[in-house]
């Protein structure tokens, strides 16, 4: 569905805001100085990780919102971003995926979250405006965090 009208102008500001954390990280990595790349690091994959489970809680808030007409599978891509988070967190944390592994699965899950976001669009349970900007975000944080894994 085509996006009739656009996002009041404040979560259209603070939805690219949003890109700002993972921006820095990746300032830090690719030039900052060795003794901030752990710290930046764990600002990457933290940040990578609340939003991704961020978006999964936008999703049940949009069934919720109009449960009678929300499909079943909603609930359960509702709840898979935050696990998925948890597992890579905790596995990163624990020494048993690299941080170019976690920040790719991470990037990966926010890039593929647009697919969510379109589908849920064209059940018409999203407002207008909200899959260019959920496009746009999931492209940019996904780049961002994708770069982070390789700086």
């Amino acid at each position: 569905m085509a996006d009739l009208h656009p996002l009041p102008g404040l979560a259209r500001v603070l939805g690219y805001a949003g890109l700002l954390p993972q921006l820095a990280a990746f300032v830090l990595l690719a030039s900052g100085p060795i003794e901030h790349r752990h710290l930046a690091q764990l600002l990457a994959i933290t940040y990578a990780a609340l939003i991704f489970s961020f978006l999964g809680a936008l999703w049940w808030g949009l069934a919720a919102a109009q449960v009678t007409r929300a499909p079943a599978w909603i609930w359960s891509a509702g709840v898979l971003p935050s696990l998925v988070s948890l597992l890579v967190f905790l596995l990163w944390a624990s020494g048993h995926l690299g941080t170019p592994g976690a920040l790719s699965i991470l990037a990966l899950g926010i890039v593929g979250s647009a697919l969510v976001d379109r589908r849920l669009d064209e059940l018409k349970l999203c407002p207008p405006g909200w899959t260019n900007l959920r496009l746009a975000l999931s492209i940019g944080l996904g780049s961002l965090t994708a770069a982070c894994a390789i700086a």
